[in-house]
């Protein structure tokens, strides 16, 4: 538990933010969204989560910042492509996909932010004393 006390705040927001993604997509699910077949996206961002939090300091924040750019660029080109995603930000699908589809967002602005944070303060400031 100490560990988790001693985080920096770009870290905290790294992980809320994959949390908040995570969730996000289990509620689109939940609601019946077409988007996310499975599970993977959710439990691969949950498993970042703890990586980043628990994991050696010197790869984490790489995969920190990787996994939500990922999933955002996957998004922005998905929502190019045939608009299913807009649709759901813009409530056409009902209130849960759209409380999902901005929890998604939010989630994803808010993991690659944090991770773009730790990526720019010093090594030793970024990871937790192990």
């Amino acid at each position: 538990m100490s560990r988790l006390l001693r985080l920096t705040i770009w870290t905290t927001l790294n992980v809320l933010g994959l949390v908040l993604t995570a969730a996000g997509m289990l509620v689109q699910i939940a609601a019946g969204s077409d988007l996310y077949p499975s599970l993977t996206g959710p439990i691969l961002l949950l498993a970042t989560a703890v990586l980043v939090v628990f994991g050696p300091g010197r790869w984490t924040r790489w995969i920190g910042v990787g996994v939500p750019l990922a999933l955002g660029i996957g998004a922005a080109v998905a929502a190019t492509m045939n608009g299913t995603f807009v649709d759901q930000l813009t409530g056409v699908g009902g209130y849960a996909l759209v409380l999902g589809s901005w929890m998604h967002v939010v989630g994803l602005v808010t993991a690659v932010s944090g991770g773009v944070g730790v990526m720019l303060q010093p090594h030793r400031a970024a990871t937790v004393e192990r």
